[in-house]
């Protein structure tokens, strides 16, 4: 089974660039709406719960300004806690891939244009990250990508059905190196069970690292949850859609490993 899996993730490389959709003919905001179910009781404190990320300063540059103002009407949907309809938001029913964390989106932009047959749903806290994925979607004619810059544990929550999902793709999260900080990490088992639930039969779940500590916490995780299997006797190979970023060649180059884990969804 693991070998047929892998080999139907491998996508040819696709040279002729996808046309930009049409605008809508209101225009998305990228602003977050507040969190549903906010209000607390009068007297009753706001309960805390434990975020895999930290909101960084980040400086926006001119031309990730400018993306935001021409293209994040078209690209950016606004978070509602409500069940998202994928065709409408896309102008087409295609595959539905739910990406958490794309950074930069060096990968994202690039994966999106290797499978143009796909739609890519991409959560993004960091600003600048928002911004700089838009001045790809721009420069390199991607139309089918959109953007929510949200939590995505919300967005999982209240705008993604159950067998809703073809894929995910979680690249590179923070591995929250301290052990007193592990907690914070995203791949754990509530997160896990709610995205195989989210997956149709035969979608898959496909994990990458760079920090060995946390990829092994990965194929643990993962390999507990019923209705996943591995795709693989452990850890995966590389799928050809997902590239080497910079960044990750230059870790590969100063001798780091990188770990892929890709699961699917049981029948």
């Amino acid at each position: 089974m693991g070998h047929s899996v892998v080999q139907k993730l491998q996508w040819p490389i696709v040279t002729e660039l996808p046309s930009l959709s049409p605008a809508p003919d209101s225009a998305a905001t990228a602003a977050q709406a507040p969190q549903a179910g906010s209000a607390a009781p009068a007297g009753v404190a706001y309960p805390k719960t434990i975020k895999s990320f930290v909101r960084r300063a980040g400086r926006t540059t001119t031309g990730q300004a400018k993306a935001f103002e021409d293209l994040g009407p078209r690209f950016v949907l606004p978070y509602a806690a409500a069940p998202l309809d994928a065709p409408a938001a896309f102008g087409r029913t295609a595959p539905l891939i739910l990406e958490i964390g794309f950074g930069m989106g060096e990968a994202t932009a690039h994966i999106a244009r290797v499978r143009p047959g796909d739609n890519f749903l991409c959560c993004e806290v960091h600003e600048p990250g928002v911004g700089a994925l838009l001045k790809r979607i721009g420069e390199q004619e991607i139309g089918n990508i959109r953007i929510l810059q949200h939590d995505a544990v919300e967005v999982i929550d209240h705008m993604l059905a159950p067998a809703s999902l073809d894929g995910v793709h979680i690249f590179f999260p923070d591995p929250w190196h301290k052990t007193k900080h592990n907690k914070r990490r995203l791949i754990q088992s509530p997160l896990v069970a709610k995205l195989a639930a989210r997956l149709k039969p035969g979608g898959y779940l496909h994990c990458a690292t760079d920090w060995e500590p946390y990829a092994q916490q990965m194929l643990e995780v993962l390999g507990a949850e019923p209705l996943l299997a591995n795709t693989a006797s452990g850890f995966a190979p590389q799928p050809d859609y997902r590239p080497l970023t910079k960044f990750e060649n230059r870790g590969l180059r100063l001798g780091h490993g990188v770990w892929d884990i890709v699961f699917v969804r049981r029948n």
